[in-house]
């Protein structure tokens, strides 16, 4: 079975996500596949839109072969960094690419998901959306140029969703700026068969802009955003380990489970997670942060608590990591600094 359908209606190019099994996760032959069809799209005349949806009903993508990544973490290996390093490419591609590219963010959307539509130029979300960055619990930090979406967020709510995991539902989307526009699942059809009567001619980009107008509705509230004076309050410019005082003092039981969240997690990524968006904020462009990422990832590879989290949440289940360290405050400011020193790859997302 093919793992990426690509079909050609019209106009329309259409990328599929096809392994419904796993949620449509990504294996590094996925990336290569799309990467490739998506150049050749991109100075194609009779391609004027690219689609992206994923195959069966629980979601668009999870994110990557977690199973093949603790392998490769186990004997250190290489490759999950080509991985990485051809993922965050193609994320960088979809950022800018030509043509306007609709991404459909419907069910599950996490980690490499994310990377392959929250960049796009136009991101619909649905009822069924969930999306949610648990990098920090598997000892990972949020990539794929989730900081920069988390770092350009209201207020302190992209650190809130990173450092606690918190599922988001199509509006927490919505107000994070991650997506564009809302459609009920069931005008998720409609919408792609009315993109496939754009004519030659046209003006695309109005015309893809005038189809979501006429299939989207307003979407639900947000509850995070009714969450923002502590969020705020509490996130704001402190280290990690005061932030969780101040979760379990701001009289809310939302605050105080965030804080129990972000105590289950790595410790060290908690605090790179936090340092990797407050520099994002200052950054400028995506690409400059996906490069950041990408050294971060590196260090996360190398470093105990991936293949400790991988194992408690994904092998044995038995949800219980030992952390090394096994607390924010034992965490040094040095550590923290040394995720972000530079790994001599070669990496550069602005050269492609």
């Amino acid at each position: 079975m093919n793992e990426v359908l690509f079909q050609r209606t019209g106009l329309i190019g259409k990328v599929i996500l096809n392994r419904p099994a796993a949620i449509n996760a990504l294996t590094h032959r996925m990336v290569l596949e799309i990467e490739d069809v998506l150049r050749k799209w991109a100075i194609d005349d009779g391609i004027q839109v690219v689609v992206l949806t994923g195959a069966g009903e629980r979601g668009l993508c999870a994110g990557a072969d977690i199973l093949a990544i603790y392998r490769d973490a186990v004997v250190g290996g290489a490759s999950t960094r080509d991985f990485w390093r051809d993922e965050f490419r193609l994320d960088a591609l979809i950022a800018r690419y030509p043509k306007p590219f609709v991404a459909v963010m419907d069910g599950l959307v996490m980690g490499g998901g994310i990377g392959l539509s929250a960049h796009a130029s136009h991101r619909v979300v649905t009822e069924r959306t969930r999306m949610a960055f648990p990098e920090t619990g598997l000892g990972l930090v949020p990539d794929v140029g989730s900081t920069w979406l988390l770092a350009n967020a209201p207020g302190e709510l992209g650190i809130h969703a990173a450092l606690t995991g918190v599922r988001l539902d199509a509006g927490d989307v919505l107000e994070l700026g991650m997506a564009d526009a809302f459609v009920d699942s069931g005008k998720v059809g409609w919408l792609v068969d009315e993109l496939t009567l754009i004519q030659a001619g046209e003006d695309t980009a109005a015309a893809v802009e005038s189809c979501l107008q006429e299939v989207s509705v307003p979407g639900p509230g947000s509850a995070l955003s009714g969450d923002r004076g502590w969020i705020d309050a509490c996130y704001s410019g402190v280290p990690a380990e005061e932030i969780v005082p101040r979760l379990l003092s701001a009289e809310d039981l939302r605050a105080e489970e965030a804080a129990k969240q972000i105590l289950l997690k790595s410790p060290s990524c908690v605090k790179v997670a936090l340092e990797s968006i407050r520099r994002a904020r200052s950054m400028t462009g995506l690409e400059k942060v996906l490069e950041q990422e990408f050294q971060v990832s590196l260090r996360c590879l190398a470093a105990p608590d991936l293949i400790e989290g991988l194992r408690s949440q994904v092998i044995d289940k038995d949800r219980n990591a030992v952390w090394v360290p096994a607390s924010l405050g034992e965490v040094t400011r040095e550590t923290v600094q040394s995720y972000f020193t530079p790994v001599h790859d070669g990496f550069a997302v602005n050269e492609l």
